[in-house]
């Protein structure tokens, strides 16, 4: 018996459905059983603050940026996925006209501030290096700023940070962060900048955490080769 034509159109559609169907069960089949993937558990919170903006990479991978360049002061809070020997690389900006060094319609010289937690333990704090690569304005000379190049690998895991200088630790009251602050976990967390709080605008921090003994639960994660990395 032929199938009524108005019908073939159906059977067409639903035979498409069914070998789609196949084949995207095909790509989903069950893992191998000794692949353990990571799930949402083994993660930690990140909180950062900055005066005014940051970018942070934690081993070679950038994690999160600032989306707000100059004001209001936010809070930067982000899922992150440990591993250890862990290196953290920041980048910190108080906003600053690059020629001036001066903000608000050249009028101020502003002032920096940064605080990082990372989990339960991992803080910023008095052990951290950092340097300075634009800072000013410095009165009697000209042009008033300096720049500093920065080096294209500041944020590797390989980077030689070894004549760095450990940071300075400032008081909250000094630093002055908005009152959304105290709506994140902070605890246990130093203020940190360069030497000048108000004459050195963009900052560059690192750290490195050790964990001696420590192994993920998971075996798979990030691809091995990236595209980005052929």
């Amino acid at each position: 018996m032929k199938m009524p034509l108005r019908l073939a159109p159906i059977a067409a559609i639903l035979l498409v459905v069914i070998i789609m169907s196949s084949l995207s069960a095909q790509r989903r089949s069950r893992l191998p059983a000794h692949i353990l993937k990571p799930n949402m558990g083994d993660t930690v919170t990140l909180n950062v603050y900055a005066d005014n903006w940051f970018k942070i990479y934690i081993n070679g991978k950038l994690v999160a940026t600032d989306s707000i360049e100059f004001m209001p002061h936010n809070i930067v809070s982000v899922d992150v996925l440990p591993e250890y020997p862990m290196t953290i690389a920041v980048m910190a900006r108080d906003y600053a006209d690059a020629i001036t060094g001066r903000e608000y319609e050249n009028t101020n010289i502003g002032d920096g501030g940064f605080i990082l937690k990372l989990g339960e333990d991992v803080v910023s704090n008095a052990s951290w290096k950092a340097k300075c690569y634009f800072f000013g304005p410095i009165e009697g000379q000209n042009p008033p700023v300096t720049h500093l190049p920065i080096p294209e690998d500041w944020f590797g895991q390989d980077f030689d940070d070894s004549q760095w200088e450990p940071v300075t630790v400032y008081e909250e009251a000094t630093v002055r962060p908005p009152q959304v602050f105290r709506d994140y976990d902070f605890e246990g967390a130093s203020f940190v900048w360069t030497s000048d709080l108000d004459l050195h605008n963009t900052v560059i921090f690192r750290a490195t955490i050790e964990k001696p003994g420590w192994k993920p639960r998971w075996n798979t994660g990030t691809p091995s080769r990236r595209i980005e990395d052929l």
